[in-house]
């Protein structure tokens, strides 16, 4: 069961307790991802993430690092389209330290103007990063020919942007976001709850002064192409469609579909494109999701030779699995790989805290494992047709990197 309270302020704090652990992990989530962003704020979410690790009111980064290792415990943070989160996992005798250091990383910052010339360094590092790396940058891609709105914006933000930031444009983001209205603390493991909410009371007492509402304007899907050339050995292809929202029920099923199509070595892409014919090393498709829209996405790395090959083999498998529909033994195998899956993503603290975390964050709710596995068991051979048909008959977006791009793109139907 989950321990859950809402905060006179409006700040929610949400737990499960796993009293067979010695861990507990503690996550503070706040709704300030790049779908949260306006244009002119591209990237500032995540380099916020970057800037509070440079120093807060009470630690240097130095004291930052050692005081966490000197308990032998983990603290990092990741930033994503639809969230950003710091996260700490420690034995529960140190619970009080994680909270102290989460709340000071996410609510006393320093923000200088030397770390941010540092920082913003850093960071266009990290996008040179994915430049390099072909599979990231497609996918990139692909969501700015998918979407019409801030989603269809990279985390990192680009270059011309991170360079032009100032002190002043992460502090007033800062502000705007980090209320506690707009948070969600989260803990999974060994804890006492009453102990824990005295040192969220605590700690968590100060939060920025606000300066303006956060807005997050409705995402539209778009059937969009776009390519980049590049001088790389693969082509990278991707094709997305419509899926659906965080949350929805037929989730489930687009799951247990995608991973009949191409979700592991015994899907059909798999087998087909890369055991039989050999076009690939790399096949797979994944569903996406995120408040109020979805996304679901085939993606293939080959050679500039094989491209076209392996994009009529995919669609071909597509219209297949959309016209015939899968065996019961393949249904009920992408059944197992989805509880699997589910299960397997629970067996640490870190895992489910992510999970309640995410869940309260965005939808205000949380399911237990049991009524999560009941949602899967009841996803029929004719529920996940009805997916598929929602999927593969919306209008398509596409993106394709590598050599000879643009003439690939116009193999994708």
């Amino acid at each position: 069961m989950f321990d859950s309270i809402t905060l006179s302020n409006g700040l929610r704090v949400v737990g499960e307790q796993l009293n067979h652990l010695r861990s507990c992990s503690v996550g503070v989530w706040i709704k300030a991802g790049s779908m949260n962003e306006k244009a002119g704020e591209n990237g500032l979410s995540h380099f916020i993430e970057h800037m509070v690790f440079k120093g807060t009111a009470n630690r240097t980064a130095r004291q930052i690092a050692e005081q966490m290792d000197a308990v032998g415990g983990q603290l990092n943070a990741f930033t994503g389209k639809d969230c950003t989160c710091y996260y700490a996992k420690v034995i529960d005798e140190y619970l009080p330290l994680a909270v102290d250091m989460l709340s000071d990383l996410s609510l006393h910052p320093r923000f200088t103007e030397d770390d941010l010339r540092r920082e913003s360094g850093v960071i266009m590092d990290e996008i040179a990063m994915v430049e390099d790396s072909p599979e990231d940058l497609v996918n990139e891609v692909l969501a700015e020919a998918q979407f019409t709105g801030s989603l269809k914006r990279p985390v990192l933000g680009t270059a011309d942007l991170i360079s032009k930031y100032t002190v002043g444009d992460i502090r007033g983001y800062w502000r705007r976001h980090y209320q506690p209205e707009n948070i969600v603390i989260a803990i999974a493991g060994k804890y006492d709850w009453d102990a824990f909410l005295a040192l969220v009371d605590q700690y968590f007492d100060q939060f920025p002064e606000a300066n303006g509402v956060p807005e997050t304007k409705p995402q539209a899907f778009l059937g969009g192409r776009l390519f980049r050339d590049k001088d790389v050995e693969q082509v990278q292809l991707c094709i997305g469609y419509r899926g659906y929202a965080l949350g929805t029920d037929e989730l489930y099923a687009l799951s247990m579909f995608s991973n009949a199509l191409g979700g592991g070595m015994s899907s059909r892409l798999f087998q087909r494109i890369r055991e039989e014919l050999g076009l690939a090393y790399s096949v797979y498709s994944y569903p996406g999701s995120y408040p109020a829209i979805g996304t679901f996405t085939v993606y293939a790395g080959t050679s500039p030779g094989n491209a076209e090959t392996v994009i009529r083999e995919m669609q071909e498998q597509m219209k297949t699995a959309l016209q015939q529909g899968f065996s019961d033994d393949e249904f009920e195998s992408a059944k197992a790989q989805l509880k699997g899956a589910f299960l397997l993503g629970l067996e640490s603290s870190s895992g489910r805290m992510q999970s309640i975390g995410r869940s309260m964050l965005h939808l205000n709710r949380l399911r237990t494992t049991d009524e999560v596995l009941s949602k899967i068991e009841a996803v029929t051979k004719i529920a996940l047709h009805d997916a598929a048909e929602y999927v593969l008959n919306s209008p398509s977006s596409a993106a394709v990197v590598g050599k000879d791009a643009q003439r690939i793109l116009r193999f994708i139907r």
